[in-house]
């Protein structure tokens, strides 16, 4: 036997032992990978429905600025409430 057969032996049979360990850590790497896969789609599905909701907070503020008109013009009508009750009973005596 020659020194390139005795090489090739070696690296023949190194090669078929590692083998089955470098398969696994391939799948091991496969399934990792979709598992981050699966998790990125569950914080992209997660991710739009935060950004749906998020959209009712400019509507939300809508509705407070015109509240706040709404309770000065309440403010006004119930002045002018009072003078028309004091007009009508001056009136009325």
């Amino acid at each position: 036997m020659s020194v390139v057969d005795f090489l090739w032996t070696i690296l023949l049979v190194v090669t078929v032992l590692l083998l089955p360990y470098i398969i696994y850590l391939l799948h091991t790497t496969w399934r990792a990978a979709r598992s981050i896969q699966r998790y990125f789609a569950e914080m992209l599905e997660a991710g739009l429905g935060i950004a749906g909701n998020v959209d009712h907070v400019s509507a939300l503020n809508d509705t407070i600025s015109v509240a706040s008109g709404m309770l000065e013009v309440a403010g006004d009508i119930d002045k002018h409430a009072d003078t028309i009750e004091v007009t009508l009973a001056e009136k009325s005596k």
